[in-house]
């Protein structure tokens, strides 16, 4: 099984692009993860994580996260290489995102950007959207 969850800081705002062949959008961006531990007598170090999201998960992110704004991404890790014009060989490592959220504390975002996600995409968190499952609010409905 291939699945990450991170939850960090936007080290930039993302960076949008579109595929030359089909015309897809490509959001990119790198997320500050901090580590668990910290050693005594040392400060938190922070692990710097590339995330690539695409089409309209990429557009949202593009939208709505900024640099500094604290968000969590579930998804896939992938590596791939290429080699550059001078043949020498690159590797890189990223989370492939398959899910967004916000990791804010309401407080702590604007409520421009609530206000436009909610004009946008109602009243709904990003990962919820596209459910099949419908929560009843009845206990006559429950085959049990």
């Amino acid at each position: 099984m291939n699945k990450v969850i991170l939850l960090g800081r936007l080290t930039r705002d993302p960076e949008v692009r579109y595929t030359q062949t089909s015309n897809t959008l490509v959001a990119s961006f790198s997320l500050a993860v901090n580590r668990r531990f910290v050693r005594q007598g040392e400060e938190r170090q922070a692990d710097f994580i590339n995330i690539v999201a695409w089409s309209k998960l990429g557009e949202f992110c593009s939208k709505y996260f900024k640099k500094g704004q604290q968000v969590a991404i579930v998804g896939r890790l992938q590596t791939r290489t290429w080699d550059d014009d001078q043949g020498t060989k690159h590797y890189v490592t990223e989370v492939i995102a398959e899910e967004a959220y916000f990791a804010d504390s309401k407080r702590d975002t604007t409520s421009e950007n609530t206000t436009a996600f909610e004009n946008t995409f109602g009243n709904t968190a990003p990962g919820s959207m596209g459910s099949d499952f419908e929560v009843s609010s009845s206990s006559d409905d429950l085959p049990f």
